[in-house]
């Protein structure tokens, strides 16, 4: 199963790697499609590819990490 999704990363978390922990931890294949940082903010638009219990499991682990997690419908990122 695949979502797609704008994540919001505060100034806090932007020198983390938080994709990458939740990819190992959820065994989630994140696809970067687009992104931007600047020094007090991150905005990146991504593809999450794996069953829907662990997209699930991740992305409530993104937010429960402060990240601001949009779905997105249809191919938006485009």
């Amino acid at each position: 199963m695949k979502k797609q999704a704008k994540l919001t990363f505060p100034e806090h978390l932007i020198k983390e790697p938080v994709i990458f922990t939740m990819a190992k931890k959820y065994d989630v294949m994140p696809n970067i499609r687009r992104a931007r940082v600047t020094e007090t903010v991150g905005e990146m638009f991504l593809e999450l590819d794996g069953t829907e219990e662990n997209l699930n499991k991740g992305i409530q682990w993104l937010k429960d990490k402060g990240v601001t997690v949009e779905l997105l419908e249809g191919d938006s990122i485009e």
